[in-house]
């Protein structure tokens, strides 16, 4: 199996909860003690961007840093951001990353999109507007409709994970990085793309991209987080109604594949030859773990229960498989199932969802997991490893605040 059976005890709904945030905000801390010594910040550390290299760590403790929880280290865990800021910076000045230079969650834009919230954060301003003018001026490489020949729409190395940098950018810092008519252009480019691969393909639905040949539906490569990221622009989605009706068709098309057991496919295959229910996945990057944020997304911008009623589904899946025997992170890992739940406690405030959540942190404390846990590839990084567990537990003493690291689909 791939999960370890869940023996935790369960709340009823509307349950009272108490979260002990003294012992998560320690664990955090002793576990940031830990990684700086077992990845450190180091150019062999650098690749594979904000997924596995120290650029993901640079966002980890700049994240906690603005935590209220760890107000006490904020001045440490910048100074200790910085320095795998400073690194990653090395790295991208020595060539960096060979994905397209527009690739965020992998590339060099995502080096210069946390460089650019680090350095806001210490107050050296006019080198963090140097690292968001050279984020924006990669948006160029993402105007040409087929600019990477192996998927130019997902979120990893694709316009989709450009757009969702754009996003976190202008959040975090308060400020527009990109122009609206070049957003919209961008938005109107990935929408054309997946109507051209839809016709071509004859697909159900009116949109669909494929990643190195596979049309991948979940969160990781896939149709659910491009849909996400594209419903996170809602002056775009105001701006084309023609856009809005497909990008809704196709969120519903996503959910016409539900499983009995309320997992997702991971790739379109998987529909004429299905997995084996002792090999499905429910990760954050294949599965119900992630698509449950794209249902999320659908129900703030429309407000339909059918898309309430799916993440709740998704929730109740992931309590029963999300204690996940490949490790601690979040995009494969247990702390990845514990954001399902922190983000449906932000979406409904029952507090069962916080319980649940937590119930996921103790798991990670137990002997089953520190003894029969994989090692992930990746032990310390920010989507594979321990940086991402940390984010997990910082945002367990902060619930109402919990974002999945730069994928939150709560935004308003």
């Amino acid at each position: 199996m791939r999960y370890f059976v869940n023996n935790m005890p369960d709340v009823m709904s509307g349950s009272p909860v108490t979260v002990n945030k003294a012992k998560w905000a320690q664990l955090a801390a002793s576990l940031v003690d830990t990684l700086k010594k077992k990845m450190a910040a180091k150019l062999k550390n650098c690749d594979g961007g904000i997924y596995v290299g120290c650029p993901g760590v640079a966002y980890m403790l700049y994240y906690i840093s603005q935590k209220q929880e760890f107000a006490a280290k904020k001045k440490v865990y910048l100074d200790l951001s910085m320095l795998y800021t400073k690194v990653s910076l090395e790295y991208l000045q020595q060539g960096g990353a060979q994905d397209p230079p527009s690739s965020f969650i992998l590339g060099n834009a995502g080096i210069n999109a946390v460089a650019s919230l680090v350095l806001t954060a210490v107050g050296d301003v006019q080198r963090a507007d140097m690292h968001v003018e050279n984020y924006a001026a990669a948006a160029q490489h993402c105007r040409k409709i087929n600019f990477f020949k192996n998927g130019s729409d997902e979120l990893f190395v694709g316009r989709a994970g450009y757009l969702l940098g754009i996003l976190n950018l202008h959040r975090k810092l308060g400020k527009k990085v990109l122009g609206d008519e070049t957003v919209k252009l961008l938005c109107a480019l990935t929408v054309e793309s997946g109507r051209d691969y839809a016709k071509r393909h004859n697909t159900r639905s009116p949109l669909m991209y494929a990643y190195y040949g596979t049309e991948y539906l979940g969160a990781a490569h896939g149709l659910a987080s491009i849909l996400q990221v594209l419903m996170s622009f809602l002056d775009y989605l105001k701006s084309d109604p023609s856009a809005e009706h497909d990008i809704r068709l196709s969120v519903d098309y996503i959910l016409s594949l539900k499983q009995p057991n309320f997992n997702y496919p991971a790739a379109t295959d998987e529909l004429t030859n299905p997995r084996p229910e002792s090999e499905e996945l429910v990760h954050w990057c294949h599965g119900a773990a992630g698509i449950v944020y794209l249902f999320a997304r659908a129900y703030r911008v429309w407000g339909d229960e059918k898309y309430l009623a799916a993440c709740l589904q998704c929730g109740e899946l992931t309590w029963q498989k999300g204690l996940l025997r490949k490790g601690p992170g979040i995009c494969h890992g247990i702390a990845g199932s514990g954001y399902v739940f922190l983000l449906l406690y932000r979406l409904t405030g029952d507090q069962r969802h916080l319980h649940r959540a937590q119930m996921f942190a103790e798991f990670l404390l137990t002997p089953e997991f520190q003894q029969e846990a994989r090692t992930p590839d990746s032990p310390y990084s920010l989507f594979e490893g321990w940086a991402g567990t940390i984010c997990f537990l910082a945002d367990l003493c902060e619930p109402q605040k919990a974002e999945y690291p730069l994928f939150d689909a709560i935004l308003d």
